[in-house]
């Protein structure tokens, strides 16, 4: 019989914070993998020689592995334990590192990164089920999964100054090595504090879904990477389309005759699980595209080291981490409304300055990025707070892995939208002088390569860039945008003095 929440003996309090603590780490490797390429990127492009597909799957590999495995995890988690998944997670994401580090070739560390994604999709929904079922009192949970929201926005902003940093002294393997004495640490910390393993063998983990939805999902990123392609393919297309709509299909189908669903879509209709899931997603789509389009931009166009474009990007989490502690403490008071609708609203304006600090200046650039932070990290802070918040204990594992993988389909989409976004409109606008090399029309990257220092060819390729860059950052304006809108209506019975969660009863 399953020990129900309110029999179940409460750590102490060293016992409950030496947790968050422990968790913390283990999400920060997490999201500094999906970032500490952004800086590495070109240099490990070159040092692997890597083509543009391979360099983008490099990057793609991580969160789309990651994202098709974290539902089954999560219900996993529920059924086998969540301290023993976090474990597990821990120990292969460690060995995938070392893997990563001394990658002979390009082939092996897209697999490499994809056995990361592995590691980080078992431990990743645990992070979160821990924090549920060890901080029993609301107002203390709201305030650690408020640190640990404020983490998952300092770990994406960070990676790109580990990147850099690690770059200047060492070569791109480093990027992945120092993953490993902190996944050490944080094994032998769960050992010590973690609650004890609490299984509920009742529930069945179903692969079939979890095959389905990726399947789903990596035909989406293969579509919408094919429509980069000029001209695209028409057979790679449909095919992906095909996969895409086949495996989401079978995969909803699925889920309604299981008795025990990856994903229970009745638990969506609870407006504030709703919100929190979509601003989740906006805010990982916001921060990821801002920071892949905005390092690569300094980097080719302003020749910025790897360093320097790291700590530009930072700004975001140096805007975030203030709000995202906040909101965790002031919650109770404020309801989720203004922290999640209001900080998408804030973070339009800041989205809108970093497009003008393009030309106006770095000054405008830095404060429309801090800006951006504030707002997100108000909006992270509580996201989470709001979808497990809103389900029972036995499905923590699933509330948890559904919020996570709101996290990750944002960062998904923006790597695969927003990053075949710039090549498009790069090849659409590119006007390069007579007697340019053709290759010099298909990628910033390519025209650099091939300009051979012909400064007509190099003005017409940042000129062609920037139009893509200032067009993306557009398309996530309009994004939090329409988040705004969205949120707002299904929060508008949580303003100021309601409650975050409603917990239904154990059934």
């Amino acid at each position: 019989m399953q020990i129900a929440e309110t029999d179940r003996k409460a750590p102490t309090r060293a016992q409950r914070w030496g947790l968050l603590v422990t968790v913390s780490a283990g999400l920060l490797l997490i999201t500094l993998d999906h970032s500490v390429l952004y800086t590495a990127l070109p240099t490990l492009t070159a040092g692997l020689g890597a083509t543009g597909t391979q360099s983008l799957w490099i990057i793609n590999a991580y969160p789309v592995v990651m994202a098709g495995l974290l539902l089954g995890s999560g219900m996993l988690g529920d059924r086998v334990g969540h301290r023993r998944m976090f474990l597990v997670g821990l120990f292969v994401f460690a060995v995938a590192s070392l893997l990563a580090a001394f990658a002979p070739n390009t082939g092996v560390l897209i697999a490499a990164r994809a056995l990361l994604a592995v590691g980080a999709a078992t431990m990743m929904p645990a992070t979160l089920a821990l924090i549920r079922v060890t901080f029993q009192v609301e107002r203390e949970r709201n305030v650690a999964i408020a640190v640990w929201g404020s983490l998952a926005v300092v770990g994406a902003a960070l990676g790109p100054i580990v990147g850099g940093a690690l770059l200047e002294t060492f070569w791109w393997g480093s990027v992945f090595l120092v993953n490993v004495p902190v996944a050490a640490a944080a094994m032998a910390a769960t050992l010590l504090v973690a609650p004890r393993n609490d299984p509920d063998p009742s529930k069945r983990w179903d692969l079939v879904s979890s095959l389905q939805v990726m399947v789903g999902l990596v035909g989406a990123v293969f579509a919408i990477k094919e429509l980069a392609h000029q001209p695209p393919s028409p057979t790679v297309l449909t095919i992906a389309v095909l996969a895409s709509a086949v495996g989401l299909t079978l995969f909803v189908r699925r889920q309604r005759r299981l008795a025990d669903p990856l994903l229970d879509f009745a638990i969506f209709r609870n407006p504030a699980f709703t919100s929190g899931v979509l601003a989740a997603a906006l805010a990982l789509f916001a921060i990821t595209g801002l920071q892949l389009v905005t390092t690569q931009r300094f980097q080719l166009v302003a020749g910025f080291t790897p360093l320097q474009a790291g700590l530009l990007v930072a700004a975001v989490a140096a805007g975030a981490l203030p709000t995202a502690l906040l909101g965790g403490a002031v919650l109770h008071r404020t309801g989720l409304l203004p922290l999640i609708t209001g900080g998408l609203t804030l973070a339009v304006p800041g989205v809108i300055l970093v497009a003008l600090g393009l030309h106006a200046g770095l000054p405008v650039l830095v404060t429309g990025m801090i800006v951006t932070g504030a707002g997100l990290g108000a909006t992270m802070s509580v996201a989470s707070t709001a979808i497990v918040g809103n389900a029972p204990v036995r499905r923590a594992g699933m509330a948890a892995s559904v919020g996570e993988t709101s996290y990750e389909f944002g960062a998904l989409t923006a790597v695969a939208l927003l990053g075949s976004l710039v090549t498009v409109v790069y090849t659409t606008v590119v006007r390069l002088p007579p007697g340019a090399p053709t290759v010099a029309g298909d990628s910033l990257p390519d025209a650099l390569a091939a300009a051979g220092g012909d400064q007509a060819v190099i003005t017409a390729a940042h000129t062609a860039y920037d139009i893509g860059y200032l067009i993306t950052i557009a398309v996530v304006a309009v994004a939090l945008t329409a988040g705004v809108a969205l949120t707002g209506r299904l929060l508008r019975h949580h303003g100021p003095g309601t409650a975050s969660g409603v917990i239904p009863a154990e059934h």
